[in-house]
């Protein structure tokens, strides 16, 4: 079974994108700062992660480029899902290497479509 890190400092977020994900079937672990994400993939990487951008500790883009400059974690899909949605940001997301971009407030079908893309 693929297990999904939702990373969100949104309390409200994180429970919804968790809710979405495992009704989908997968198993979910959660994170609430950069930080903490970056632990949880050293100890135990996930299948693909879903990543905001703006957080206290360590934006999304800074853990993004941190997991895919590392030959252990650099093949893990990541999903931006985050408020931060122009053009420019988008780009920034794709060129750091993320698999897709979802901008907030997203629905229940763009995070199961973006699970069924992002894991084939």
């Amino acid at each position: 079974m693929s297990k999904i890190l939702i990373v969100d400092d949104s309390k409200m977020e994180r429970e919804n994108l968790y809710q979405i994900v495992s009704d989908a079937g997968y198993q979910v672990s959660l994170a609430s700062s950069g930080k903490e994400a970056l632990e949880r993939v050293s100890k135990e990487p996930p299948s693909l992660i879903f990543l905001d951008v703006i957080m206290d500790d360590l934006d999304g883009f800074k853990v993004c480029r941190s997991l895919k400059s590392d030959k252990k974690t650099k093949d893990i899909p990541i999903v931006f899902v985050t408020s931060k949605g122009e053009k420019a940001d988008k780009k920034w997301g794709e060129m750091l290497g993320a698999r897709d971009y979802i901008t907030k407030p997203f629905n229940e079908d763009d995070i199961v479509r973006s699970l069924g893309k992002s894991l084939r």
